[in-house]
């Protein structure tokens, strides 16, 4: 099977489960935005390896794949079955605010707002946190205009709180200094 198969040439994209779309339709936009965050996420892993940051970002780049399918498919039959094997559900939200904490706890109470930057690693993670925000917008506006699982929200949300705390812990454990605003 051949990478390029030409359906795309007329500015369409076929969707899971069925279906085509203009490239710019609003589902395409918000499950794109989804998968450059997994993308940016899987550079910020490359970077500066740091284990227990990034044996947190590993399974999140899993999640992301599940939630892009779940954006890129109009059958709520087959939504469905993604979300049950994403298990996106409270217990991964609980999850997440987890790991939220536990960076919390190695880090300085915030007093002010922080220029994004310090090390690579956590300059990639500022990145993805402003891309999740993106791509949680356009998630958002896509819920206007179809039915979607919350939960898709609630874990955008959440991330974008993660990834912020991840890019403050990697700056604390490479001695990078938080630029104040």
């Amino acid at each position: 099977m051949k990478i390029y198969t030409k359906t795309g040439d007329a500015g369409e994209t076929g969707l899971f489960g069925g279906g085509r779309v203009p490239k710019d339709d609003i589902r395409v936009e918000a499950y794109g935005d989804v998968d450059e965050l997994n993308a940016v996420i899987g550079m910020a892993r490359c970077i500066e390896l740091m284990p227990r940051i990034d044996d947190v970002l590993l399974p999140i780049q899993r999640d992301l794949f599940a939630i892009g399918a779940i954006l890129a498919t109009p059958d709520r039959d087959k939504m469905a079955l993604h979300l049950e094997k994403a298990r996106i559900d409270d217990e991964r939200i609980g999850e997440l605010e987890r790991a939220i904490d536990e960076g919390e706890a190695e880090l300085e109470p915030l007093r002010a707002f922080i220029l994004p930057g310090g090390s690579s690693k956590a300059a990639a993670l500022h990145v993805a946190r402003t891309v999740c925000r993106r791509a949680e917008r356009h998630v958002v506006r896509l819920q206007h205009e179809v039915e979607l699982p919350p939960l898709a929200v609630i874990y955008l949300n959440r991330l974008s709180d993660l990834l912020f705390t991840l890019a403050r812990v990697a700056n604390r454990r490479v001695g990078a200094v938080e630029v104040i605003w």
